[in-house]
């Protein structure tokens, strides 16, 4: 399943508070969801990738919201980075404020986490009363997460993955088997690594992440 670039869709710099984090807001019309991106190690809002895959969604009908989850400061310190719990409360509090934003406030979230921001997105999802209805992985660390997180992430969960991408193949089938209580789909997106950088492959995500958001996002009639 391949599509094609959708056309250029705008996005808006936006200041996410109470921890003043740079993000980028693309609002359709009339969207019916919002997406909020976790991104991986060493990525941020500019991400080439993440804003390819954000573009394709707000094409879809779904405002999409891609924020550093890390200040400029903090990402001096590699070790923040790698702080799942940090980056989760991060992701969680982008929710909250996107609740208290009038255009935004009525919208059901998404997650949508890339490599490391994956274990995030999860981890935020596992919250008692956590604000997401559907998550999405792109080459996906859903383990970073730890058991205990995964077994009570209720929101169903879409992890996609490259078919050369062996090693986070198998983390991603292990995770899945602590993922009780939401249901899981693992999808293989066959000749893509980690990074899904050959051509047409990070167009398939795009269909696969429509399909999955479009499915779980929407109010049911």
């Amino acid at each position: 399943m391949t599509v094609a670039a959708p056309p250029e869709t705008a996005s808006a710099p936006v200041t996410i508070q109470p921890d003043g984090l740079k993000g980028l807001l693309g609002l359709p019309d009339a969207p019916s969801g919002l997406v909020i991106f976790a991104h991986g190690s060493g990525s941020g809002r500019l991400s080439p990738r993440n804003n390819h895959v954000a573009n394709g969604l707000r094409g879809a009908g779904l405002a999409t919201l891609l924020i550093d989850l890390l200040t400029p400061l903090e990402e001096q310190d590699r070790t923040n980075v790698f702080d799942i719990p940090l980056l989760a409360t991060r992701l969680a509090g982008a929710a909250a404020w996107a609740r208290r934003e009038p255009a935004l406030a009525h919208l059901p979230i998404g997650y949508f986490g890339a490599s490391t921001g994956a274990g995030a997105a999860l981890l935020a999802a596992s919250a008692e009363g956590a604000d997401v209805r559907a998550i999405v992985s792109r080459g996906g660390r859903p383990d970073l997460a730890g058991a205990h997180a995964l077994a009570h992430v209720r929101a169903p969960t879409l992890l996609i993955v490259g078919g050369r991408d062996k090693p986070v193949i198998e983390l991603n089938r292990v995770a899945m088997r602590h993922m009780h209580a939401a249901e899981t789909e693992l999808t293989i997106v066959p000749g893509a690594n980690h990074l899904f950088e050959e051509p047409g492959t990070l167009d398939r995500v795009i269909a696969h992440a429509i399909r999955w958001f479009l499915l779980y996002l929407p109010e049911t009639p």
